[in-house]
């Protein structure tokens, strides 16, 4: 039957690509206050970097490695933390909590 089979081999991570810096880019662009953060790469997620604009709206996408990220905040003249040193901004969690009440 195969319902509860395990998959053999593992899957593979996707690396981050052309579109994810171009999805960040227009973000940025369209934000402002923006400020970014690196999240380390885990078991199940490639390294990612994550924008978050002055009003705590936020967006995250893949990044090759901590360079990349560190690269594409300076040459957008933004700032750049480690979430991992930082934590998450508080007007991140903010912006969602005031979503969770908007939709109901």
């Amino acid at each position: 039957m195969g319902l509860f089979r395990r998959k053999s081999g593992q899957g593979q991570m996707r690396s981050a690509s052309k579109g994810d810096t171009a999805h960040l880019d227009e973000w940025a662009s369209t934000r402002r206050g923006v400020e970014a953060f690196v999240e380390p790469r885990t078991h199940v997620t490639e390294a990612t970097v994550l924008l978050v604009a002055h009003d705590g709206e936020w967006t995250r996408r893949r990044i090759a490695n901590f360079e990349a990220a560190a690269d594409f905040a300076r040459k957008r003249k933004m700032p750049l933390y480690e979430v991992e040193r930082v934590g998450y901004p508080k007007r991140m969690r903010e912006y969602q909590e005031r979503q969770k009440r908007e939709r109901g």
